[in-house]
């Protein structure tokens, strides 16, 4: 990079910086844009565990950061709804994010996102609801359009090919601190000491930069406050259970609130014919899952998190999370993994209780272990009485064969406060995506890219 003066500074080239950079450039806008990202370029995005090997704890790790971000590794599931995948309507209103998404859906589709769309069709989910509300569950119903894994890769490549020549782009660069001066942004400092000047910067570093983005919202003096923290496990068992459920909805989005003590509880990025993965979040091994357009497993994934908002004085529900998480690399080395049966009776799975069971481990890097040692009381409890509920809904969840992975965690709990436009306290300064807390998925981080780009637009004179 040659200058260092430009209009647009994003931080994060994940789905909110990426379509945050489309509609700023989309009509040949002569702003000058810089995208700056820690991770390395797609064609490096190379894990190793997926190469069959063992993790090598990659800093930063390449499942979760670089081109495309979390999100070129996250089974790619577009919700084409605005009941789930974030708070982004209590910003911008219901009617406008709609226009989003619908908005967003189109750029996917030039990408090459297929044209299927699960759960469309008017009625296919009525008794779906029914038999779901005689379990004491709920069903969400959406439209999702899956791009799998495979999907993702080339469509975070497409919208490569697309910016490139009219963003600037810096791979491998790591943000450490945004720049202000009288309560206005200037630009930011990189981890190498170069300094970059900006009117405006996008903050949008994705889940893995949350922790980052709350520590500098806190230090410019901004309000944060603690959303829930989303903890649990990801379940694995023979893709048959679910494939009622899966080939007509592909994702089925469920709520339960336990008995126990009335938690609420969601299925999440459910993977049919997928298989099981790993996070690195600087060290810290966590849980996932991804399938591929052309799914061919035995087994289907998804994962059951349990959402607890704390109230003061606690405000650290990122670090409540990682604590939780750090149990399960303490006693296994990285991700636990236990049958059901096994938990249920009160001991750990061994290799050979687990070579006994029905359902083959797809992550070979788990650890046999007890789950029961690291998960706490209420969030167990919580997640048993769900898969329970399932078990209604679908024979066979709560077989004694089931596979549960720890840990899972969700770090996007802390919510930076922003206006309509998702501008901070400090003037120009605007946050997208899931590191502020705010987007919990592909659609709706998506959307918010849009959303504050038209912003910038309009205050530049540039209109829609």
């Amino acid at each position: 990079m040659k200058r260092t003066d430009y209009d647009v500074i994003i931080i994060g080239a994940g789905p909110a910086g990426i379509f945050c950079a489309l509609e700023l450039t989309r009509r040949d806008s002569d702003l000058n844009v810089l995208i700056l990202e820690r991770g390395v370029p797609l064609e490096n995005r190379i894990c190793p565990v997926d190469q069959g090997g063992s993790c090598v704890n990659c800093n930063p790790c390449r499942n979760i950061t670089g081109w495309g971000g979390a999100g070129a590794f996250s089974d790619g599931k577009l919700t084409l709804t605005t009941e789930f995948g974030g708070a982004l309507a209590d910003y911008t209103g219901r009617k406008e994010l709609e226009s989003l998404i619908e908005y967003c859906d189109q750029w996917y589709l030039h990408f090459g996102a297929p044209r299927k769309v699960y759960g469309a069709e008017p009625g296919m989910d009525r008794d779906l609801r029914r038999r779901a509300a005689a379990a004491d569950l709920i069903f969400v119903p959406a439209g999702i359009r899956h791009l799998g894994t495979d999907g993702c890769l080339e469509i975070c490549r497409a919208a490569y090919d697309e910016l490139a020549g009219r963003v600037e782009i810096a791979t491998g660069t790591t943000v450490q601190q945004i720049c202000t001066a009288a309560g206005e942004v200037t630009g930011v400092r990189t981890a190498e000491g170069e300094e970059f000047s900006a009117r405006y910067v996008v903050a949008a570093p994705g889940r893995s930069g949350s922790e980052w983005l709350a520590g500098e919202a806190g230090r410019m003096g901004m309000d944060v406050s603690s959303g829930s923290v989303d903890i649990g496990v990801r379940i694995e068992l023979p893709a048959l259970v679910m494939e009622e459920i899966t080939e007509a909805v592909y994702e089925s989005k469920l709520l339960y609130y336990s008995k126990s003590f009335d938690d609420r509880i969601r299925t999440f990025c459910m993977c049919p014919h997928g298989e099981v993965s790993l996070e690195n979040f600087d060290g810290l091994v966590t849980v996932n899952g991804h399938s591929y357009q052309e799914a061919t497993g035995e087994n289907t994934n998804f994962a059951l998190l349990v959402s607890k908002t704390f109230t003061r004085p606690f405000n650290e529900p990122i670090r409540y999370g990682r604590n939780i998480a750090s149990l399960a690399n303490m006693l296994g080395g990285g991700v636990l993994v236990q049958r059901l049966g096994d938990l249920t009776a009160g001991r750990r799975s061994t290799p050979g209780r687990l070579q006994r069971g029905v359902v083959k481990p797809t992550l070979s890097e788990a650890t046999p272990g007890d789950l029961s040692l690291v998960l706490p009381y209420r969030h167990l409890l919580g997640i048993l009485e769900m898969l329970e509920a399932m078990d209604t809904l679908c024979p066979g969840v709560n077989s004694r064969h089931t596979l549960l992975y720890g840990v899972e965690v969700k770090f996007y709990s802390s919510v930076i406060d922003v206006d309509h436009s998702l501008q901070t306290q400090v003037e120009n300064l605007h946050v997208a995506g899931d590191g502020a807390g705010i987007t919990h998925g592909l659609m709706q981080s998506s959307a918010s890219g849009v959303h504050v780009a038209r912003v910038i637009l309009h205050r530049e004179g540039r209109g829609r």
